[in-house]
């Protein structure tokens, strides 16, 4: 059986997972301010970035891989997709398309924790693509449209229905996008 198009190789998985840390990193303030003792979405955010600067093995990644999500229970809807959003960056090291599953639920956490400003969501998407590098922006560029393809994170379930899916092919379409389109002043 082939790998799914949805994996990448070591080295992007590597390479995405520091941005998707980045990115669950900007919202965990959401989930900290409702459970500041529950450390586990901190947790997961900093094996991201072990695992990005390739001090953490893959394999031992893959076995601890959504770490951060299980502290999505029993806390705001904001708070739990911060929380979704550091378990999906931990997921990185298993497969690289968890990387835009990280991006968009931080994108929610954005979104929700600030319902007074219309624009928070839009905002955090256009943050997040400025601190992709082209050669990460060249990676995810790779993968198929959310909905496509059943055999990873992008295909039926949670990321490809209702407002994640929205949220993803709204980063899509920005990736697709020239590079020199993607900086927004």
């Amino acid at each position: 059986m082939a790998p799914s198009i949805q994996t990448f190789s070591d080295t992007d998985r590597r390479l995405v997972a520091g941005w998707a840390a980045a990115c669950a990193e900007r919202v965990l303030w959401v989930y900290e301010a409702e459970r500041a003792e529950d450390d586990r979405p901190s947790a997961a955010i900093a094996r991201a970035k072990a695992y990005a600067r390739g001090e953490l093995d893959t394999a031992a990644e893959i076995r601890r891989r959504f770490g951060g999500g299980s502290a999505a229970h029993d806390v705001s809807p904001a708070a739990a997709a911060a929380a979704r959003s550091a378990g999906q960056a931990s997921a990185v090291g298993h497969m690289g398309a968890h990387a835009l599953g990280a991006a968009a639920y931080a994108v929610k956490a954005a979104g929700l924790a600030s319902p007074e400003q219309p624009g928070a969501a839009d905002d955090e998407i256009i943050w997040q693509i400025q601190q992709m590098t082209a050669e990460m922006r060249a990676v995810l560029r790779t993968l198929p449209a959310v909905g496509e393809d059943r055999s990873g994170p992008l295909g039926p379930g949670l990321l490809a229905s209702g407002q994640m899916k929205r949220i993803i092919q709204q980063l899509q379409a920005r990736l697709a996008a020239p590079d020199s389109t993607l900086v927004v002043g």
